[in-house]
């Protein structure tokens, strides 16, 4: 019946044959229904994500990416370390974004009876993707719940704010720093970024933080990583 739907709605046979013989994948089931990360305290789970060698490798990339990132906070109005702060925390800057085909995952969790209409829209979107030359159903590896690429979008969110930095025509979220970066920035200003203002809890771009991920643990550590990484970042540029 999908494969029905999403050829009426324009999917290529190329996109299709990526439905060919897909089975449900019980990992997938089984991690979504043990989230319990984010039931820790804020201190307990930020403490876990903000490690001293995720600080020094953010530090790093936000001088080594200075160029890029000056550009992206020009055009999107959203600071660098703010960004840089979620490519850490997703995926440790590119190094781990999950081995899953997105595909399968999102078709699985469609079938499932608790989420089934909106991961029948990621489902839809992910063979979006595969007609929009953007990535292959083989280069779409990921996480569990479908997530792409080195912030890790959700295939709706990569159709929609993922874009081409780089200039190489394609939105490139698993390779391209230049993609990744910016489009994580054009996420946070399609979801209301207001350039300049402050991003910590209580602050107005809070909240934006929290489109990104509902967890209010998750989002506090987000903010309070980017803040260690703008002062860690702009004394090491003084130093210099």
């Amino acid at each position: 019946e999908f494969r029905k739907e999403a050829a009426a709605k324009g999917s290529s046979k190329n996109a299709l044959a990526a439905l060919d013989g897909l089975t449900v994948d019980d990992k997938v089931l089984a991690a979504d229904r043990r989230q319990h990360v984010f039931k820790q305290s804020f201190e307990e789970f930020s403490g876990r994500m903000i490690s001293q060698d995720r600080m020094k490798k953010g530090t790093f990339q936000l001088l080594k990416n200075a160029s890029l990132i000056n550009r992206i906070e020009e055009r999107f109005g959203v600071p660098g370390a703010v960004v840089v702060a979620i490519w850490g925390l997703e995926t440790d800057f590119g190094v781990n974004q999950g081995k899953m085909s997105v595909v399968r995952s999102t078709a699985t969790l469609a079938f499932d009876c608790r989420r089934s209409e909106k991961f029948q829209g990621e489902l839809m979107d992910a063979l979006r993707i595969i007609d929009r030359g953007d990535l292959t159903n083989a280069e779409m590896r990921g996480d569990w719940a479908g997530e792409i690429g080195q912030t890790q979008f959700l295939p709706s969110s990569y159709m929609k704010y993922a874009v081409d930095f780089d200039g190489n025509r394609h939105a490139d979220l698993v390779r391209s720093t230049a993609d990744v970066l910016a489009s994580t920035a054009n996420y946070l200003k399609g979801h209301g970024w207001q350039r300049g203002k402050g991003w910590n809890p209580g602050e107005p771009n809070f909240e934006v933080i929290k489109t990104w991920n509902k967890a209010e643990v998750y989002a506090k550590t987000i903010a309070a990583f980017a803040v260690k990484l703008d002062r860690a970042s702009n004394s090491r540029a003084k130093a210099q």
